[in-house]
């Protein structure tokens, strides 16, 4: 099933698009001139007005319908939201990856889907160009990408290899000047709208001789397959792409040939930062429900917050809350430092992503039957944060990693 802006070809009909302007949007310079700590805080409080006001009263709709609010991506933009650390020479905001844990964890406070469509542009998509790409992809993709002129996906799951990425069957050969990729991709996010998707595919026969490549979606032999019916993070989508002979330009190689699944490692690297930002911001908002909650639900005569079995799961909340949030931005830091951060990547998002399952459900717990109508707010919040323990490496790979860096292996 093709995309409704396809033709019959499988290319995409283009359509300009173009960041919506923020009213009185705040230049970067503005929170850069503060010392760090203020222009973060400044940061927060702009970013969660702007989910709060734009995103929230959307939320439910979206989260019913399963639409793509394209809409948002343009607003986010219009905001920088969809090129955080990028340099402002090339389009972006020209913040550090710390402000950029704090995006996403505002946007998914507020709905969980904002957060992993701007993520997945600014972590998965703008990062490997800004770091692996020419400057002549730099000007062509990331310009408009970080403007939020154009929006990015990433293909590296396929239906036969998720959590073993090496074993894709995906290929890119070489015919005179022209890369011709075919295989199928699964699960990627932002498709539907993508005008670029990030695309891992093998060019040899050695099990590691994997390419990147910058496949822009109008391309002859792209095709959008398939859309996903999710349990959660329903306003954003996610699709199985096609490549049938898909031809795109030599010069749309990312990095150096048969390097590509180093360019996905380090890509991930950073994207789980991601993850471990929008699984914090979902336990947030869950810990700030049930305070609400368990401050006006009354019981045998008293407020439910004075009994101490709720006190216990709102301390244990609160506490393991932080602790994810200073690992999160403990490798968000490592990152801006250039240093490797690998494990502690892998260590913010395990932790951050299951102690939000530990938070979502102790605050469905708290809302007892309520938490279980779609009225309240943590009804979703449990259904959007399960995926934050499987996409960009489930917790299991991430164990694996961590033990491999402890290990030394």
């Amino acid at each position: 099933m093709g995309h409704p802006g396809d033709d019959a070809a499988g290319r995409r009909r283009a359509a300009p698009r173009t960041a919506t302007p923020e009213v009185g949007r705040p230049s970067p310079s503005r929170f850069k001139s503060r010392g760090p700590l203020r222009a973060r805080h400044g940061l927060r409080s702009v970013r969660r007005d702007f989910a709060e006001r734009e995103i929230a009263p959307e939320s439910r709709k979206y989260d019913e319908s399963q639409e793509v609010p394209s809409h948002w991506a343009r607003k986010m933009a219009g905001l920088g939201l969809l090129g955080v650390f990028v340099p402002e020479k090339w389009g972006g905001a020209g913040l550090d990856a710390v402000c950029y844990a704090i995006v996403i964890e505002e946007l998914s406070r507020v709905d969980a889907s904002a957060g992993v469509i701007a993520a997945v542009n600014n972590g998965l998509v703008c990062d490997p160009i800004l770091k692996f790409g020419t400057d002549e992809q730099k000007e062509a993709w990331l310009v408009p990408l970080a403007k939020g002129e154009k929006l990015g996906a990433y293909a590296l799951t396929e239906p036969g290899s998720g959590s073993d990425a090496a074993a894709m069957r995906t290929t890119a050969k070489l015919e005179g000047t022209d890369w011709v990729l075919n295989g199928t991709k699964q699960f990627v996010t932002n498709a539907a709208d993508a005008d670029l998707v990030v695309v891992y595919a093998r060019t040899g026969s050695e099990k590691y001789d994997i390419s990147s490549f910058l496949v822009p979606t109008d391309a002859r032999g792209f095709s959008r397959l398939k859309k996903e019916d999710k349990m959660g993070i329903r306003a954003s989508d996610t699709m199985t792409l096609g490549f049938d002979n898909c031809r795109i330009p030599k010069g749309n190689l990312l990095g150096t040939q048969g390097k590509g699944f180093n360019i996905a490692l380090a890509t991930l690297d950073g994207g789980r930062i991601g993850i471990a930002a929008q699984a914090l911001g979902i336990a947030q908002r869950a810990l700030e429900e049930s305070l609400k909650y368990s401050q006006d639900r009354e019981a045998f005569g008293s407020k439910i917050a004075e009994f101490q079995a709720i006190q216990w799961k709102l301390a244990d909340m609160a506490t393991e809350i932080d602790a994810a949030r200073l690992l999160t931005y403990r490798a968000a830091w490592m990152k801006d430092q250039g240093m490797q951060h690998t494990y502690e990547s892998s260590a913010a998002k395990l932790y951050a992503s299951e102690a939000s399952h530990r938070a979502v459900d102790a605050a469905l717990q708290i809302h007892g039957g309520y938490g279980f109508i779609k009225d309240y707010v943590v009804e979703k919040l449990y259904r959007d944060q399960r995926v934050t323990e499987i996409y960009e490496g489930t917790s299991e790979i991430q164990r694996l990693v961590i033990a491999r860096a402890v290990l030394g292996k």
